[in-house]
C-alpha cells in the first residue's frame, strides 16, 4: 500500500524549494504525492508552479488584500485542518519559515500526523528578527518529526535546542536543486537594460525593515547611482505598499534605476546571472547568488544563513546608509575585493537534497 505524502506550499520561495521534492516524490513508486497550495502569495506562487509544471491538487486560495498575520493564521489553521481530515495523509511536508509552515506544523500536531520540516534548523536566536519568520520556524521545528537540515550549522542549532540527532538529516538545500535544474535555460529579461553598464540587482522587502531602515536603503542605492555613471540598478519591487511607495518615490525618478514588478523565477535567475553584484534582504538570494558567483551584500544585521558569510561570498551590511554605500563602492572599485567574493562557492548543497529527503521517507514507510 502506498504512503500518502501531503506537500504544502504557500509562497514563491516555498514553491521553488519544494518543487524538486514534489518531482522526486512523484517519481517514487511507493509514495503518493498530493500538493496543497495555500496561496499565501497568489500570483508569485502560481508562476513558479508553472515553471516546474506542477499543478496543485488542492488550493485554499487564502490570500486577501491587506491581511493581518492573525487573520491569515486563523484561516490557514481552519483550512489546513479540513484538508487533513479529508485527505488523511501519512506524512506532511512543508519548507522554511512562513505562516503557512507554522500553521501546517500545528495542524499536524493537533491531528497527530507526522510533519517533516524542510530547511530545518535556521536560527538567528532573535524572535523579532526576522519577524515573524524566526517564530514560525522555531514552532515548526518544535513540532516536527523529521528535520531536514540544509547544512551542518543548521543541524548544530537543532541539537542545541534538544532535538535528537536521529531525527535530523543533513540534506543540503533544495534551492540548489531547483537552481541547477533551470540555470542553463535561455530566458530573456522582460525589462530593457543597458549592456554597457554594470548592473546592481536589488531585492528588499523584509517587514522588519519597513519605514526608516528601508528609506536608508533606497537613499544608499540612489547615492551609488549618482556616484557611478557606469552603473545601472534593477529593482523588482515587492507589491507591499510599504515597499512599493517608498521605492518609487526615492528611486523611480532616476534614469538609471529600472523598477519593475516582481520577476518570475526564471527571469529572476537570469537577472542574477546578469548582475555584477546584488543588494538583498532575501534569504533565498543569499543561497542562490553565491552558486552563480555573484557577491551579495545583505541588507540585514543578522542572518540565519551564516555559511556563505563564513565563506566570504556574502557580507552583512544592514540598513546603515554609509555602510551600504562604502561596501558596494569597494566592490565596484576594487577588483581583488570583488574576486574574493565572486568565487562561485556554494555551501548550500550539491543538487541532491530532494533525493535525500525522499529516501528518508521511503526507508521509514517501506
Amino acid at each position: 500500500m502506498k504512503c500518502k505524502a501531503l506537500v504544502i506550499v504557500g509562497t514563491r520561495p516555498e514553491a521553488i524549494k519544494m518543487a524538486p521534492v514534489i518531482l522526486a516524490l512523484r517519481n517514487c513508486p511507493n509514495i503518493s504525492c498530493c500538493v496543497l497550495a495555500t496561496a499565501q502569495h497568489r500570483h508569485m506562487l502560481d508562476q513558479v508552479m508553472k515553471v516546474f509544471d506542477i499543478k496543485p491538487d488542492i488550493d485554499l486560495d487564502i490570500m486577501r488584500p491587506n491581511q493581518t498575520l492573525t487573520a491569515l493564521t486563523a484561516r490557514l489553521l481552519i483550512g489546513l485542518d479540513d484538508v487533513l481530515v479529508g485527505e488523511t495523509p501519512d506524512v506532511v511536508l512543508a519548507q522554511g519559515d512562513t505562516t503557512t509552515v507554522m500553521t501546517a506544523a500545528l495542524a499536524c500536531f493537533y491531528r497527530r500526523i507526522p510533519f517533516g520540516h524542510v530547511e530545518a534548523g535556521l536560527r538567528t536566536w532573535d524572535m523579532q528578527n526576522p519577524f515573524p519568520e524566526e517564530m514560525n520556524r522555531v514552532i515548526g521545528g518544535r513540532l516536527a518529526k523529521w528535520h531536514f537540515a540544509p547544512t551542518e550549522s543548521s543541524r548544530q542549532n537543532l541539537l542545541r535546542e534538544g532535538v535528537s540527532d536521529t531525527d535530523i538529516v543533513v540534506t543540503g538545500n533544495t534551492v540548489i536543486d531547483a537552481l541547477l535544474s533551470v540555470v542553463n535555460r535561455d530566458v530573456e529579461l522582460p525589462v530593457e537594460l543597458d549592456p554597457t553598464k554594470r548592473l546592481i540587482l536589488v531585492t528588499a522587502h523584509r517587514r522588519e525593515n519597513f519605514g526608516e531602515p528601508f528609506e536608508r536603503v533606497c537613499r544608499a542605492v540612489l547615492a551609488l547611482l549618482e556616484r557611478n555613471p557606469n552603473v545601472q540598478v534593477l529593482y523588482p519591487v515587492h507589491p507591499n505598499p510599504n515597499v512599493r511607495d517608498t521605492a518609487h518615490r526615492l528611486l523611480g525618478p532616476h534614469p538609471r534605476a529600472v523598477l519593475c514588478d516582481p520577476l518570475d523565477y526564471l527571469p529572476f535567475v537570469a537577472a542574477m546571472k546578469r548582475a555584477y553584484l546584488i543588494l538583498s534582504d532575501s534569504g533565498g538570494v543569499q543561497e542562490e547568488a553565491p552558486a552563480l558567483g555573484k557577491p551579495v551584500l545583505v541588507l540585514r544585521h543578522e542572518t540565519e544563513r551564516p555559511e556563505a558569510v563564513r565563506e566570504g561570498v556574502v557580507k552583512l551590511v544592514g540598513t546603515d546608509f554609509d555602510t551600504i554605500v562604502s561596501e558596494a563602492q569597494q566592490l565596484l572599485d576594487d577588483k581583488s575585493a570583488y574576486a574574493k567574493m565572486a568565487r562561485g562557492v556554494s555551501p548550500y548543497g550539491d543538487g541532491l537534497a530532494a533525493e535525500r529527503i525522499v529516501k528518508v521517507l521511503q526507508d521509514h514507510f517501506s
